[in-house]
């Protein structure tokens, strides 16, 4: 080491850069849903004033003594007694006046559920779920958090097994096509559809046929024990191996 470099403490550096050391960190949580053989976000209505009869994704700061991809879990446990849910971390939103209260950079992250299977707690005031494709204006800058999510989720759909987390153990082809057009907002060819997803190797044929439907009933379907890893909170696209939580 150079002994002519002046080293100055941690402490000397933070209170000349008090500035720096003033912004909050916060993480913002985009939970998708298919109901209603709708894509769905949940949202709350926002209690700041500034953003009186809007709604907002769930979200919080992080605090002091907590890692950044911890927070994301305890908003979800709190705000809706979530737990071992699928998350990835997509974007960084760090924009000056972003937030009304003060500078606030927010790490989004969406998660994908099966609306039958999770046990929501819905005591928050006004926590509901919203149609993606009724919504036009949301709290903060929560419309371009929500619309960038979902575009990743659009690009990740027919390359990994990922929409498998919003629907139940099995399925018939007709659902996932569903699922399908609803997370890309748009109608897919019967045909072609079922050609790319049997290319993917994905699923299992269980031998049993679905019962009590109004329609002609289809084969049922399960995802393959390979892609069924418990998948964890990711910074990056997802693995092949990557699937349901």
């Amino acid at each position: 080491m150079d002994k002519n470099i002046k080293l100055k403490t941690a402490e000397i550096e933070k209170s000349s850069h008090l500035e720096y050391f003033n912004i909050a960190i916060s993480v913002d949580c985009v939970i998708f849903c298919y109901k209603e053989k709708k894509l769905q976000v949940l949202l709350i209505q926002s209690d700041l004033e500034e953003y009186s009869g809007l709604y907002s994704l769930l979200g919080d700061l992080v605090r002091p003594d907590e890692d950044l991809d911890s927070a994301p879990y305890r908003v979800l446990k709190q705000r809706t007694g979530m737990e071992d849910v699928y998350l990835e971390q997509v974007h960084t939103f760090g924009t000056i006046n972003r937030h009304v209260s003060g500078r606030v950079i927010t790490t989004a992250y969406y998660s994908l559920i099966d609306i039958k299977h999770q046990m929501l707690n819905f005591d928050e005031n006004e926590l509901h779920w919203h149609p993606v494709k009724d919504i036009r204006k949301l709290a903060f800058d929560h419309k371009m958090i929500l619309d960038t999510c979902l575009e990743r989720l659009r690009e990740q759909v027919m390359e990994y097994p990922i929409a498998f987390n919003l629907l139940p153990e099995k399925f018939s082809l007709r659902e996932l096509q569903k699922l399908y057009e609803a997370i890309l907002g748009i109608t897919l060819d019967r045909r072609n559809f079922r050609k790319k997803i049997a290319v993917k190797g994905w699923l299992e044929d269980l031998d049993q046929m679905e019962v009590n439907v109004p329609h002609r009933p289809g084969k049922l379907y399960t995802l393959k024990t390979l892609y069924k890893k418990r998948r964890q909170t990711r910074k990056s696209k997802p693995s092949v191996l990557d699937s349901v939580s």
